[in-house]
């Protein structure tokens, strides 16, 4: 067998699709080549938005037989694990935290597959050589961002030293329900009242929900999906990290991975959400409305989505970071870790603290979700 070998590679189409998507699979829509070449051709996550391109590779020969998404970052926004506080205080103390080296997927905080790995890669070796790309680079350090359970064990084994941080977000799982009214019926009688009075509310107010799939969708509905989106930011007084030509890629290069749920008002389309999909799971990402109705956003971006997995046979939901407004809705907490080097000793010791208490918090957060939960017992 030939030797392994490392290459940082300073863009995505430095690989060949094929070969990066033949490591990757077809569950993980974010992983995929066309995804991570949408942000960097539409100008996404590029130098001169602070995301530097440093793709991680592993060869033998001519074949890539591991593959990470690995950037310099010069800022810590699209990330959804936060870590503003460390770099202020240690910019305070003196120190230098900007540029850092992150293992994530831009603006996309899912979890997922960070590294993919050939059948037969030793994953201690690969993990290894991987793990010389950011100890010896001069940056301050290094983040695994919503990576699977099992590949945050993995790293661990080779790295113990990295620091754990832990996380929560909400996703809905199909228990045998059949359909949405065999879902309903998993609830208490209380909240299976409240969620068809919300979806009734909808239906009064004269709007009708529309889901959209792959060839479906096409440049008009989409640039009217874009234009609700910025509308989301702008109340922020922002511009979306995304663009339109980043959008109009993922059209073009992996349609099937999309779906696009459209709220109409005497047929003329005023609120969307567009969600990816893979083949097991269904990811709500981007949404926005042209209107302010009532129970609109519940609807287009929770019971749309959970419809369309029980129609499609996809068992989870993942509906994006934040809230308790989900876990009324069926959606539970899942625990998450992420993992951080941190070159200076001093920082490192000051971040442990950090997480360590903060694991209590999430923990007392989990279970009062938890018990807080709208299924029948």
């Amino acid at each position: 067998m030939s030797e392994l070998i490392l290459k940082e590679l300073p863009a995505i189409e430095a690989v060949p699709a094929v070969q990066w998507n033949a490591l990757v699979g077809d569950d993980h829509p974010f992983l995929r080549h066309e995804f991570l070449h949408a942000l960097e051709a539409s100008g996404a996550a590029s130098r001169s938005t602070g995301w530097v391109p440093r793709h991680l590779t592993l060869w033998r020969g001519e074949s890539l037989v591991g593959a990470m998404p690995y950037y310099h970052k010069f800022h810590s926004y699209g990330e959804y694990v936060f870590d503003w506080a460390w770099a202020d205080a240690w910019e305070r103390a003196g120190g230098r935290y900007y540029p850092k080296g992150l293992t994530a997927i831009p603006f996309s905080p899912v979890p997922g597959p960070r590294l993919a790995l050939a059948s037969g890669e030793d994953p201690l070796a690969a993990r290894s050589a991987l793990a010389a790309a950011w100890e010896g680079a001069a940056l301050s350090s290094w983040h695994l961002l919503y990576a699977e359970d099992g590949e945050i064990d993995a790293w661990l084994a080779v790295r113990p030293e990295l620091l754990v941080r832990h996380g929560v977000q909400f996703q809905w799982r199909d228990q045998g329900y059949g359909d949405f009214d065999g879902f309903l019926a998993a609830l208490t009688s209380k909240r299976r009242k409240s969620i068809r009075r919300e979806r009734r509310r909808v239906a009064e107010q004269g709007l009708t929900l529309h889901r959209l799939e792959s060839e479906e969708i096409g440049e008009r509905e989409l640039e009217h999906f874009f234009r609700c989106y910025e509308i989301t930011y702008l109340e922020r007084g922002r511009h979306g990290y995304l663009n339109l030509d980043f959008f109009r890629r993922l059209r073009r290069t992996m349609p099937a991975a999309l779906v696009l749920i459209q709220a109409r008002l005497d047929g003329q389309p005023v609120a969307a959400a567009l969600c990816l999909q893979g083949r097991r799971t269904l990811y709500g990402r981007y949404w926005g409305s042209e209107v302010l109705a009532d129970c609109l956003h519940f609807e287009a971006c929770y019971y749309q989505g959970i419809e369309h997995c029980l129609a499609r046979g996809l068992s989870c939901f993942d509906p994006g970071t934040q809230g308790e407004h989900k876990l009324t809705r069926g959606f539970a907490p899942r625990r998450l870790r992420s993992l951080h080097h941190l070159a200076d000793p001093g920082l490192r010791a000051a971040v442990a603290r950090f997480c360590d208490e903060e694991h209590g918090h999430v923990e007392a957060y989990c279970r009062a979700a938890e018990r807080a939960l709208p299924f029948r017992i």
